[in-house]
């Protein structure tokens, strides 16, 4: 590659380099109406073919036009899941980012922190993973999303998962000694990843458990005759002994077949684990799971989604076999985009994209949330802004307000990945009634989440308090770093302080200069500072500097520079050249 920057410049714009050394603009990503977008989404759903619609009808479904979108570029491939032409669930997977979360290791005891109650495992990753005491027996009963259905233990296990005190872990985990672990939690900052020995293989319908010997299903399966039929299932299929099976929610509905197929990959799966067990020496990486598209089929792809389009050939090609191998009736739902114009940009999901990374989110009816992401918490704070009252009290609007911010911050909180503490300052609801109405549409929203969240009532502040699973990071970290100009604080020091600051260190040259130089003469400074300091210099503390040259026999002079840092500045005697500090 050529190096082309110092080429001549004279049909430049000069004004270019200029906007070349300031920051972008915070200007709004546009605004996109969410009605067009449904109705572009409809005329879609028209085209579906006359079997999905007759499918429809005759199942009285009125579920929103689900999509999913699959854009594949050299250094980054994107999935977005539309309903109704609105994003659902977003995506994004780069080639030199490790999919940790879910791999299996074997790894060596590096170390026991009594103190932690923690084991620290040697996984040859640059951290060592954190195993907790209270993760290092696998027990599947631990899990109050899943009903116990079917008990499948070894006598071994029996007696192992007998309540071990946790004093003596180390007696049976000593240092040094071989463990298969998972990961559950990617690497976060500086702290490790967090594992277990649970070790869990999810499939299209089931979950295997190689070390659990229970079998259950899902709580979010509701319906009792359906679980009733499934409980039926799961006891129908012959499973090895000592092992687990979970029916996930994707199951609800599905025959036999389905959930025997499934379990037969899964099992082949663990079998090329286990050899590897057998045949490679720790630590070593056992299983990772798989990248994004085969990921989206999995879990994404199932009856309800209408159709899927793909951008890129081979994982068009891929995409179909993984369908054909696990569901072949959704092989027609499959497509390839050959049109000119950009996936993402063909059906407004870039647009939606910039929106979902913005710190104010539009409502509906003319309301916002602000979402600010901190290191102990998130905090999303709801504001009616220009809200269309439509009643003549006010009371059912700022309802309205809240139940629209409850359902866009759920939507928020899935799309940005966002986990750990979330806080959500609602407008204040006196009725009781109404602060439960928007308790329950957050946990109605959150329903659908695969990471696992805590939601409490909404108290007499307006502040509900909830927790969710944080796996991985969350998007808006993968794709923004720290400010490097601001270090990372979001501000700037503004030109009245830093006008202080100046002031307040040529008075302190110019006292020590005083002491040390008793015959008083004139000293001469240059200060090199941001043209912003300097305008506030100039003109409203003027006659402050003034009044430093005349009460300390100094003369000042300043040069400003645009590329200076706006927070950086130096005081430089004139006659010496030297720095004054």
């Amino acid at each position: 590659m050529s190096d082309t920057h110092n080429t001549t410049l004279e049909n430049v714009n000069p004004d270019y380099e200029k906007d070349l050394k300031t920051p972008p603009g915070n200007n709004p990503s546009e605004q996109i109406s969410s009605e067009q977008i449904k109705a572009e989404a409809q005329k879609r759903a028209s085209k579906r073919s006359v079997f999905q619609r007759i499918a429809a009808v005759i199942k009285r479904e009125h579920r929103p036009y689900r999509e999913l979108i699959i854009n594949s570029e050299p250094l980054e491939k994107r999935v977005a899941l539309l309903e109704d032409g609105i994003i659902d669930k977003f995506e994004i997977e780069r080639p030199d980012e490790n999919r940790m979360v879910g791999a299996i290791f074997k790894g060596k005891i590096q170390n026991l922190e009594p103190g932690l109650k923690a084991a620290f495992v040697d996984i040859a990753q640059p951290k060592n993973a954190f195993l907790h005491y209270w993760d290092i027996i696998p027990d599947a009963s631990t899990d109050s999303s899943v009903e116990i259905v079917r008990e499948n233990r070894t006598d071994e296990q029996k007696k192992r998962n007998e309540k071990i005190a946790l004093k003596d872990i180390p007696k049976h985990f000593p240092v040094g000694k071989d463990i298969i672990i998972q990961i559950t939690k990617d690497q976060i900052g500086s702290k490790g990843p967090r594992t277990t020995t649970n070790i869990a293989l999810p499939g299209r319908f089931l979950v295997l458990m190689p070390y659990a010997g229970q079998c259950g299903i899902s709580r979010k399966i509701e319906d009792r005759k359906e679980r009733d039929r499934l409980k039926e299932i799961l006891r129908s299929i012959t499973i090895p002994e000592g092992m687990g099976l979970i029916i996930r929610t994707a199951g609800e509905g599905k025959k036999a077949r389905f959930f025997v197929r499934d379990f037969h990959i899964l099992l082949r799966k663990w079998r090329d684990i286990q050899e590897k067990i057998e045949n490679q020496p720790s630590p070593c990486l056992l299983y990772q799971e798989p990248d994004l598209v085969e990921r989206t089929v999995r879990d994404f792809l199932t009856e309800d989604v209408d159709r899927v389009l793909v951008d890129n050939e081979s994982d068009f090609e891929r995409t179909r076999e993984l369908v054909i191998d696990i569901s072949p009736r959704s092989k027609g739902k499959i497509a390839l985009f050959k049109e000119d114009i950009p996936i993402f940009e063909r059906y407004n999901i870039e647009k939606q994209i910039e929106q979902t990374f913005d710190r104010r989110v539009p409502l509906p009816s003319g309301g916002e949330i602000v979402i600010e992401e901190t290191e102990a918490l998130v905090a999303i704070d709801v504001n009616t802004g220009s809200h269309k009252n439509e009643s003549n009290d006010g009371k059912d609007f700022i309802v309205n307000c809240n139940l629209e911010a409850a359902q866009e911050a759920a939507r928020q909180i899935r799309l940005r990945n966002i986990g750990g503490l979330i806080i959500l300052d609602f407008i204040d609801m006196k009725n009781k009634k109404d602060r439960q109405a928007v308790y329950d549409m957050v946990r109605k929203c959150l329903a659908t989440d695969k990471a696992k969240s805590h939601v409490l009532p909404i108290s007499t502040l307006g502040i509900m308090q909830m927790t969710r699973q944080r796996h991985s990071e969350s998007k808006s970290s993968g794709l923004y770093i720290p400010c490097p100009y601001s270090n990372g604080r979001g501000v700037v020091k503004s030109p009245r302080t830093m006008s202080i600051e100046i002031q307040r260190r040529i008075v302190s040259i110019c006292k020590h200069h005083r002491n040390l130089n008793k015959d008083n003469n004139v000293l001469k400074l240059l200060v090199l500072l941001h043209p912003d300091n300097l305008n506030r210099l100039k003109n409203e503390d003027r006659e402050h500097l003034l009044g430093v040259e005349r009460s300390y026999n100094c003369e000042l002079n300043f040069r400003s520079d645009i590329t200076y840092h706006i927070e950086n500045y130096k005081v430089i005697n004139a006659q010496t050249g030297w720095e004054m500090r």
